[in-house]
């Protein structure tokens, strides 16, 4: 019931149908507290490990694919492996800093992670394609590196959903090239102003 009014809420907003299931199936993933609980008044950058998830969503979109299709090869592993460029709509105002979190979610021994980028400034909107904003420093990926790793899911396999997901936050999470996905994750619970979500497809 509540996954119905979440998705039926961010539809009546003029999100696609696709991308508003992959908004509240994450919301609801998340430890933060239900949505309909009322914001509390804490100040900035005491935010409660509670508070909900802000209904402010920012549109992550890529000029290499759309939403819940086929990311070319190029970006894969096996391809040139370059970084897909993604664009976004600015974030809400208090916004420090942004971060970019690229999971597979249908790895067969679970989440893998491909990227993983922080201290993106709230001023930048753009990552092109194979290069980065100054400032912006990349974490660790699953494939052992930092950085950009592209796609190689097992052959054969239907092709696997890759959630590209764009945090705003309130504060800078001051983490190291070496961060991790959980650590990111970990990092922006309580002070996450707004985020956007992309999926790419890719199989080979």
């Amino acid at each position: 019931m509540k996954r119905t009014r979440l998705r039926a809420d961010r539809e009546r907003r003029g999100v696609p149908h696709d991308q508003a299931v992959d908004n509240v199936t994450e919301e609801v993933r998340q430890d933060d507290a239900p949505a309909e609980l009322a914001p509390t008044s804490l100040s900035k950058g005491s935010r409660s490990m509670d508070d909900p998830i802000p209904d402010n969503i920012i549109e992550l979109r890529s000029a290499a694919f759309t939403d819940h299709t086929l990311i070319p090869n190029r970006f894969a592993h096996d391809g040139d492996n370059a970084s897909p460029p993604l664009q976004w709509t600015a974030p809400p105002e208090g916004t420090e800093e942004l971060v970019l979190v690229c999971e597979d979610r249908d790895a067969p021994d679970g989440t893998f992670v491909h990227w993983v980028a922080t201290g993106i400034s709230p001023d930048v909107n753009e990552l092109p394609e194979g290069k980065l904003p100054e400032g912006v420093t990349q974490g660790r990926n699953s494939w052992g590196g930092t950085g950009w790793d592209g796609p190689a899911p097992p052959i054969g396999d239907d092709p696997h959903r890759y959630f590209f997901r764009l945090y705003a936050v309130d504060e800078p999470l001051g983490l190291g090239a070496d961060a991790t996905a959980d650590q990111v994750h970990d990092a922006v619970r309580g002070h996450k102003l707004a985020a956007g979500t992309l999926v790419g497809l890719f199989g080979r």
